[in-house]
């Protein structure tokens, strides 16, 4: 009687395990995968604004230590010297919390207040100390815009990320390239299609994108913003064969409805496909924007300021639980990196979650 059991057991077992084998697995996709699975742009992380400044951190480091998906610097051209000046407001010296480590101890002692090349150095040597961080992604906003007429132009950035970043850059001909051979003929074709690599696949990575500064939009003899040169250059090197050389996206800055590339008319309709990143006030995406639509197409969306989406929380202080709900709240409206000033959160500073 026992062996009967045993064996009318042993084939029940069987016959499960065998139709298990015939329930396909799911694959790993937006919903079901860890943070580590998860598309790039299907991810919801956490940014710092001005993570430059001296009144933030110390040193660039500490905010890196944070853990957070997003750091900004803001730059100044500096058309004498030929070097990008790292500063909130003085357009004549740098005035931050770069040092010019060229090891981890150097990170976190020394002089501050460097260019920018020391900045990304910092980014460099942070990253090659913890191995399983990133993507990192920095936000650049050029003050006065490029000086492209006086040698500091898109060229020149590029050729200086180049230099202290190497291939730790995510470029956007990186998404160029077909699965099964062949290229994308614009990173808008290419985000719509799903090619984002997966965040485990971007460890030690940085994504550098810019965006318009204040002075450059209060300017009015400005008639070139840098939005529009970013993507006039990708466009232009795309055509010449030579869109490996560009390290930098373009963003549209601002909240808009509908696709906020429709601003770019005439002669630059063409730039329209090689923006992918859009930057803008948070209140403004929630309260009267549909946002899935650029969930849906994998564009990457920062949204900023978002402390001020009701019920407003601290822009610098909130709890820890009321800053991780409002990275919930905006990762459910698509958000693909909550701007804040949350510094002392590492907790939420480190958040990955799945968008949408």
């Amino acid at each position: 009687m026992t062996v009967r059991r045993t064996l009318t057991g042993l084939l029940a077992a069987g016959l499960i395990a065998a139709a298990a084998a015939l329930i396909p697995t799911a694959p790993a996709d937006a919903t079901t995968a860890g943070p580590g699975d998860l598309p790039f742009g299907s991810a919801t992380t956490v940014g710092l604004h001005n993570t430059y400044d001296p009144a933030a951190f110390p040193y660039l480091a500490q905010g890196l230590d944070t853990g957070t998906g997003m750091i900004e610097l803001d730059l100044w051209p500096n058309i004498f010297t030929k070097r990008w000046q790292v500063s909130h407001s003085n357009p004549f010296g740098n005035s931050n919390n770069c040092t010019a480590a060229s090891t981890p101890a150097q990170l976190y002692g020394g002089s501050t207040d460097q260019y920018l090349e020391n900045c990304l150095d910092d980014v460099r040597v942070w990253l090659a100390a913890h191995p399983g961080a990133g993507p990192l992604v920095i936000k650049l906003e050029l003050k006065p815009g490029y000086s492209a007429d006086l040698g500091m132009g898109p060229d020149q950035l590029d050729a200086l990320i180049a230099d202290h970043l190497g291939s730790a850059v995510l470029r956007p001909a990186d998404l160029l390239a077909k699965p099964g051979g062949g290229s994308y003929a614009s990173v808008d074709e290419a985000v719509r299609a799903g090619n984002w690599p997966r965040r485990s696949a971007l460890a030690g990575k940085v994504l550098l994108y810019a965006i318009p500064g204040t002075v450059e939009l209060g300017n009015p003899f400005d008639t070139l913003h840098t939005d529009v040169e970013q993507g006039r250059h990708l466009r232009d090197l795309a055509a010449a064969g030579r869109i490996g050389q560009a390290q930098v996206f373009p963003s549209v800055l601002g909240a808009a409805t509908g696709d906020p590339r429709s601003q770019y008319t005439g002669a630059d309709t063409s730039i329209r496909p090689w923006f992918v990143v859009f930057d803008g006030d948070a209140s403004t995406f929630v309260r009267t924007i549909d946002t899935a639509w650029y969930d849906n197409a994998h564009y990457l969306l920062v949204m900023t300021d978002s402390h001020l989406v009701a019920p407003e929380i601290s822009a610098t202080d909130p709890t820890a639980d009321q800053a991780r709900a409002r990275t919930e709240q905006l990762a459910k409206a698509h958000a693909s990196i909550v701007s804040s000033d949350w510094r002392r959160l590492a907790s939420v500073q480190s958040l990955v979650l799945s968008r949408g």
